[in-house]
């Protein structure tokens, strides 16, 4: 790259922004097919309690990786940014230092692994068996703290700098070695609820090592050595921390929500407990998915900003919320037709299934309200605005509490659906009125784009 990143002209957006978004989409929703493996095979171990504990063991590493998603969405916006500017060194510096920080908290959770495990998953609640099962899922898996953290920071860098397919092929080895490991370990080994976490720590080591191959691969030519003060100067750091302060507070309010929707599930019984982990499967996958356009659209912000390009910024916006609103309106779909043949196929258990069935239309009608923030998210994130979305994330928990307070009492697990369904849509309602401060930070400067 020997000059700033070229944008599409104003007929190309739609093809650029599939061209994307598409990859990334199959790279996400990779994801949630590694934790749908988990929960199918947990669910046919033989009670609820396997599979409530996987999915608290699931919970707890959703906040202690997605915790630090900021590795990811921090060196998305940075990277994006530089490589519409045409910025090598900024490109590679910004990647040793989230690397370096990524190495450094990997490093703290393995030291306080222990008494992290044990008052995390008291917190959360659950009955005896399932705690037992969630603490030997959770010890499985955390060996691997910092390559998981790691590779978000490679994750980060290939989608600033639009590698999309290399993104998508890093997604798909690191399930594929999940699902053969976790086959090998629960049903050939015989090592039940712990096979599966090692499973999953498995795969994370197996996608480091072929993350740092595509670095090295990758990494800028012809640069001068890299030097120490550089890596450490003080005003690249001071942007790094409060980039990444904003995002950790916002990320700890999103998963705030999810702990509070678990906690308050688990209080109605090991059956609901299971079905919400079940129907939070058709959450995660939906918002993987529609996750690939907020991906391209960080990517496509983030270029327009570093190209100081107004109109490229008003470009990616509107066209990545049009696919977002069509792809949310897929995943509803889907849902409300085959949610049942879904529930069926991940567990056998009639109790589970009843219960799942019966929340089913609070997952379907998920999407239409979630992808506004979704797609929002990823707009703020590619301008590095984080002190917004910490600040929407923050009301948006605040109202959800709220909501669960009034509505768990008289209507049940109904209520807290509904509360969750609330606490998304406040997401989009809080953040869509911020977009004009965005805009007015690009500056005066606009390429003028070809018609």
């Amino acid at each position: 790259m020997s000059g700033a990143q070229a944008l599409p002209t104003h007929g190309g957006w739609h093809r650029r922004v599939l061209m994307l978004a598409f990859p990334i989409v199959l790279a996400n929703l990779t994801q949630p097919i590694l934790g749908a493996v988990d929960t199918a095979v947990a669910g046919h171990l033989g009670s609820a309690a396997d599979l409530g504990g996987v999915a608290l063991g699931g919970l707890f590493f959703n906040f202690v990786f997605w915790g630090f998603g900021f590795l990811r969405m921090g060196t998305t916006g940075l990277v994006a940014q530089a490589h519409g500017a045409g910025d090598l060194t900024a490109l590679r510096l910004n990647v040793v230092r989230a690397l370096l920080l990524a190495c450094g908290i990997g490093a703290f959770i393995l030291l306080v692994q222990s008494p992290l495990i044990r008052y995390a998953l008291e917190l959360i609640g659950g009955s005896d068996e399932v705690q037992r099962n969630a603490r030997l899922y959770c010890h499985a898996r955390i060996g691997s703290a910092p390559f998981a953290l790691a590779n978000y920071v490679v994750l980060g860098y290939l989608l600033g700098t639009q590698r999309v397919r290399i993104a998508l092929a890093t997604q798909v080895l690191i399930n594929a070695v999940n699902v053969i490991a976790v086959l090998a370990f629960v049903y050939g080994f015989g090592w039940g609820i712990a096979g599966i976490g090692a499973a999953t720590a498995t795969a994370d080591a197996a996608g480091f090592a072929f993350g740092a191959a595509v670095l090295w691969r990758l990494r800028p030519r012809g640069l001068a050595p890299l030097a120490w003060r550089a890596v450490t100067e003080a005003a690249a750091l001071k942007r790094l921390v409060a980039i990444n302060r904003d995002i950790f507070l916002r990320t700890l309010c999103l998963l705030g929500s999810f702990g509070w929707f678990a906690h308050v599930g688990a209080r109605q019984g090991d059956a609901v407990l299971a079905a919400n982990a079940l129907l939070l499967n058709f959450q995660t996958f939906m918002a993987y998915g529609l996750d690939g356009f907020a991906h391209a659209a960080e990517a496509l912000v983030g270029a327009a900003i570093g190209a100081r390009d107004r109109h490229a910024f008003r470009q990616a916006v509107r066209v990545n919320l049009l696919w977002s609103a069509l792809g949310a309106l897929g995943f509803s779909l889907v849902y409300w037709g085959a949610g049942g043949w879904i529930i069926d196929k991940l567990t056998d258990q009639a109790a589970v299934r009843a219960a799942a069935l019966a929340f089913l239309p609070w997952a379907a009608l998920s999407p239409l309200v979630s992808v506004w923030g979704f797609l929002l998210d990823g707009v703020f994130i590619g301008a590095t605005r984080t002190r917004e979305l910490m600040k929407a994330m923050a009301i948006s928990l605040a109202v959800f509490l709220a909501a669960s307070w009034a509505l768990v009492g008289p209507f049940g697990n109904h209520g807290l659906w509904a509360a969750l369904l609330i606490f998304m849509a406040t997401r989009g309602l809080t953040l869509m009125p911020m977009l004009g401060r965005v805009t007015g930070t690009i500056g005066p400067l606009e390429m003028q784009q070809a018609p």
